[in-house]
């Protein structure tokens, strides 16, 4: 699918959210028209499979018109095939590892809108249940547990609300039925509406969305080589990590970089629930396997994941990238315990007024040496004394920072700071730091402000081949940093001041003669004219 068909689709599923939510919180609306197309890619990936299963046992029907119900070919097979149910859906578990009751495939709801079947609010609650429970291998359970279709926002009974999903359904299947051979598409357009609800949500947004173009950063330097970047892209990838989530996007990006079979497991972690189902969905719509990823519900600062917590340093667990967002400037709560904490101890904890180092350094403990480790944070952690200061200072001394990248103001939906990308790597080969101000290298909007291609380009190939340019980027040795007590702030480093040119004074004075002589050649011409005519001359 085209590019521009892409958007047609992305565009044709927001028009829907839109016309349709009513008085309904964007937010709220978001979940149900995601929980909608992720059921939809089920069912299509799912049936695909099984008629390629099947084969020519699998029942061909004919579409009817948009009005009536229209033929559900597994439904069929099921009906005819009693007895083999069970040994294919053991073989599709195997195959695809998981399995959709013929009644909960998108096309059976869909039927079921379109006919204003009284069920359909029943049966789609059976259906999200038996996909949390009882349809993937590996369990899923509470991937629907922020769509409440029970919900007054609805309507105030079963009837109004059964009657409000058949319309919401009908529509969105409508919509969708000209891309109904595009599976693959389906994944953008969810990645599509997250983006378009994330500007429709303000400051909310920062929860569960990082704008492509950072992603498109962050992704692309840690798949290059980590020592060598200027070799190119990595051939592979055993693990990538990021922490706070969000709805997956940063990772997503980076496999979408590595390619399918470039990335070996993909780790997620998300405190917020509704963003953590995002998240879990968004792996499987963008179709890996639910083997190949492990999103985590729960708070990185107090690290209760049991994996990260392993306390025997050979078995300690480490990945090849690391990716984040996290909540910029968090006030959280670190107990004295903390201080004793691994990820910490050899750093000093972070204030409590700004988490920030505090989640940097919880991914740096679990970096690869060889690995490559990029993060967006506020401006502030370049420059702030006290307890960062000396985090900072240990980073440096330690030679772990590799690059620090300044980026323009109001590229975010929540919030309109500067913010700063920090690459980090535990072993490195220059022992400098590459600063980049691409501050000013960007194009205004009108709610946000945007990184062109050209500008991301330049970031990336900056970094890459550790090019310096007045006014845009420096490599700087550690003796000047310690000269300016390990502050990183970018103005200290880089001038963006455009220096006034040098003048020629021979030159300059030549012009100036010709000037004076051009001024006495029109002076005299002048005043033969006022003698002509009998007026006073110029003196």
């Amino acid at each position: 699918m085209t590019e521009q068909n892409q958007k047609q689709l992305g565009n044709t599923l927001w028009a829907i959210a839109d016309q349709l939510r009513g008085a309904m919180d964007a937010d709220d609306f978001r979940d149900y028209m995601l929980s909608f197309l992720f059921l939809r890619y089920l069912s299509d990936n799912y049936e695909a499979a099984a008629k390629k299963e099947l084969g020519s046992d699998y029942p061909k029907v004919e579409k009817k018109d948009d009005s009536s119900a229209r033929p559900v070919p597994l439904a069929l097979w099921y009906a005819n095939n009693p007895a083999d149910i069970t040994a294919f859906e053991k073989q599709m578990r195997r195959k695809v590892h998981y399995v959709v009751q013929p009644q909960h495939l998108w096309s059976s709801i869909a039927n079921m809108a379109r006919t204003q079947s009284d069920e359909l609010l029943n049966t789609l609650q059976a259906g999200f249940k038996y996909i949390e429970t009882e349809s993937f291998e590996s369990t899923f359970q509470g991937l629907f547990s922020e769509i409440d279709l029970g919900s007054s926002k609805l309507g105030k009974g079963y009837p109004e609300r059964n009657a409000k999903l058949c319309i919401i359904i009908k529509k969105i299947a409508d919509g969708l039925a000209e891309f109904s051979d595009k599976l693959d598409t389906l994944g953008d357009a969810y990645e599509y509406l997250i983006g378009q609800f994330a500007a429709g949500s303000g400051k909310k947004a920062g929860e569960f969305y990082t704008p492509q173009q950072i992603s498109d950063i962050l992704s692309t330097i840690v798949t290059l080589d980590s020592q060598e970047p200027k070799t190119g892209k990595k051939q592979r990838l055993e693990s990538v990590m990021d922490f706070a989530c969000g709805s997956g996007s940063l990772l997503l990006n980076v496999r979408k970089r590595m390619g399918s079979h470039g990335i070996g497991k993909i780790y997620g972690q998300e405190k917020n629930i509704t963003t953590y189902n995002l998240a879990r969905m968004n792996m499987l719509l963008h179709g890996v396997k639910d083997t190949e990823f492990e999103i985590f519900h729960g708070d990185t600062l107090t690290n209760d994941w049991d994996i990260l917590r392993e306390l025997n340093p050979a078995k300690k667990p480490a990945f090849d990238a690391i990716v984040a967002n996290p909540p910029f400037s968090y006030r959280w709560e670190p107990t004295e315990a903390m201080g004793d904490d691994v990820r910490f101890k050899n750093h000093g904890l972070a204030p409590k007024s700004a988490a920030d180092f505090a989640f940097l350094l919880h991914g740096f403990h679990f970096l690869k040496d060889e690995g490559v480790m990029a993060i967006i944070l506020p401006h502030g952690v370049l420059f702030r004394g006290g307890a960062e200061e000396r985090i900072r200072k240990k980073l440096l001394m330690d030679g772990h920072i590799d690059t620090v990248i300044g980026l323009p103001s109001n590229l975010f939906y929540s919030t309109g700071i500067p913010v700063c990308i920090l690459v980090l790597k535990k072993c490195k080969k220059p022992d400098d730091v590459l600063f980049i101000n691409a501050a000013e290298h960007f194009v205004k909007g009108k709610r946000q402000n945007q990184l062109t291609d050209e500008n991301i380009a330049k970031i990336i190939r900056t970094y890459q081949y550790r090019e310096e340019e007045a006014r845009y980027s420096r490599r700087v040795g550690m003796a000047e940093i310690e000269k300016n007590e390990f502050n990183l702030n970018i103005s200290r480093y880089i001038s963006t001041a455009v220096g006034e040119a040098e003048i020629d004074l021979d030159a300059t004075h030549r012009e100036l003669v010709e000037i004076e002589k051009a001024i006495a050649v029109a002076k005299d011409k002048h005043n033969g004219f006022l003698k002509e005519l009998g007026l006073k001359l110029l003196p």
